[in-house]
């Protein structure tokens, strides 16, 4: 069993999983573009990507470009990041970050040596610290 999270974007997934490997590191093992679909698959033609699986170190991550704009944005969850030193995962938050809004600043707290929230520049929310190991 397991659980990959699911990301949807408005037409710039292409660009989100570039940042995101950037950023988390990684690569991509499949990108499939709606325009690579059957035809009676019944999608539009576009090159937006329909499917594409991110493996980051920490696990995988599967992403699309949304086909439905009344799709409702996610609310009340975040993607957790937990590194086992300080300076990665602070590198991690700030790569993140790049262009996006950080709610709660990178730093030590009761619970954790690092600790920070951001939503990146795509909309995605983030919880980037330092597990029990470091």
């Amino acid at each position: 069993m397991s659980l990959t999270p699911y990301l949807f974007f408005d037409g710039d997934c292409e660009e989100a999983l570039d940042f995101y490997v950037s950023a988390i590191g990684g690569e991509i093992t499949q990108k499939m573009r709606f325009s690579e679909a059957p035809p009676e698959a019944e999608v539009p033609s576009s090159d937006k990507i329909m499917h594409a699986a991110l493996m980051t170190p920490v696990g995988p991550i599967f992403a699309s470009d949304n086909r439905d704009a009344a799709t409702p944005k996610v609310k009340g969850m975040s993607l957790s990041l937990n590194y086992g030193s300080v300076d990665t995962a602070r590198r991690v938050f700030e790569a993140l970050a790049e262009g996006g809004e950080k709610q709660m600043e990178f730093h030590d707290t009761f619970w954790s040596p690092g600790f920070g929230t951001l939503t990146d520049k795509f909309g995605i929310q983030w919880m980037v610290g330092v597990g029990d190991e470091a």
